[in-house]
């Protein structure tokens, strides 16, 4: 049995410069935990792939297409691909996000 704790996950380095590790990445699937300071984004961008946002801890705004919404723990967020998405966290303590893209994306995500 593998067991990945997302604090002993090196950082990867990524457009958006904020704490991204990847917790799985398969040919079916990959899964990064984010972690959003006050005041940090994931920049708007689109993805090859549907993409999912899991909110563990905090309430960051999430943007998907033209709609933005400030989103509570435990909640699901859908992305479809090819849909301009982004994460936001506008409050005033950490907001921790896993995101699953599946399948894994084999073209690039393109940053605006």
């Amino acid at each position: 049995m593998k067991i990945v704790h997302w604090k002993n996950e090196p950082i990867r380095e990524t457009p958006h410069k904020v704490d991204v590790r990847a917790l799985y990445d398969k040919t079916d699937a990959e899964v990064r935990h984010i972690t959003l300071q006050p005041g940090e984004q994931l920049k708007p961008h689109i993805t090859p792939v549907d993409v999912f946002f899991f909110v563990i801890e905090g309430t960051p705004s999430v943007r998907v297409g033209d709609e933005t919404v400030q989103v509570e723990e435990n909640s699901l967020v859908e992305s479809p691909k090819g849909i301009i998405h982004s994460l936001l966290n506008e409050s005033d303590k950490p907001a921790r996000i896993l995101v699953v893209k599946t399948p894994k994306p084999t073209n690039t995500t393109r940053l605006l």
